[in-house]
This record gives structure tokens, sequence and C-alpha cells, in this order.
């Protein structure tokens, strides 16, 4: 059975995305909460696998994004093809998407000779049939 969410949970969550860094005792705060309260609802998201990991976010300088939209020849399974996506040096996520493409390949490399070679990995991945990358120019992230 999954763990339903309720708004105290969500707040804890939203306000994680933005600082993962921020004390018990902040987040508490923020929130209108006690920060025992905080601690057992963070550890029971975490338990419960809503909250994975708690990871960094390094800043864009330097920098190359792109964005790879691939589709999988129907023969291999699309699982099978973004476990291996994901093994790739530059690769940062993998999604699994419906609509034309099957899976989404968000890369972050430091040259522009790397985002080749990522997608001549990508390309060479066995299932992979059409690629279609998109070099990203400008993040804008929401401030909340």
């Amino acid at each position: 059975m999954a763990l339903v969410l309720d708004e105290i949970d969500r707040g804890i969550i939203e306000r994680l995305k933005r600082d993962s860094r921020i004390s018990y005792r902040e987040l508490g705060k923020e929130l209108g909460i006690a920060e025992g309260t905080v601690r057992k609802r963070l550890r029971r998201l975490v338990e419960n696998g809503v909250i994975k990991r708690f990871t960094i976010e390094v800043g864009a300088t330097g920098m190359v994004h792109a964005i790879s939209m691939v589709s999988v020849d129907p023969s291999v399974p699309t699982p099978t093809v973004a476990e291996k996506l994901s093994s790739l040096e530059g690769v940062e996520k993998v999604y699994e998407i419906t609509g034309q493409y099957d899976a989404i390949v968000v890369i972050s490399v430091s040259g522009l000779a790397e985002l080749n070679r990522c997608i001549e990995g990508i390309r060479m991945v066995e299932g992979v049939r059409e690629t279609n990358t998109a070099m990203v120019l400008r993040m804008i992230s929401p401030e909340k």
C-alpha cells in the first residue's frame, strides 16, 4: 500500500528540494511543527521510498547540458535500454516516457567533445533506434 502524503509531508519535500541542508529545527519553524515531528516524518518518507536520496546540484558554470530524446526498437525492452543508458558517462538521469519517444536522457558534461562522445555512446546502445538531442542554452529554476 502506497504511503499517503499530507500537506506537512508535501511541505517537507518541497522545502528540501530547495535546500536539503536545512536543519530539522529550521524546517519545523518554517512549517509550524515541532522538530521531533520533522524527524519522524522525514524518517518515514525515507523508509517508504518517497525520498530516495539526498544529493547535491552542481552549479552550471562551465558545464554543457543537453536533453536527448530516444526512440527504442520495439524488439528490445525499453527498461533494458534505459538501464544501459543510465550507466553512460555524462548521463545524469534517464526518464522512460510516453509519446513519440520512449526515453529522455539528461546529459551534463564539461564540454562539447564530451557531449559528442556521450551522444555517440547513446546511439551505440543496443535497441536505440533514433535520437534527437537539444543543447540547453539557459536554465531557469523556480524561486519559491
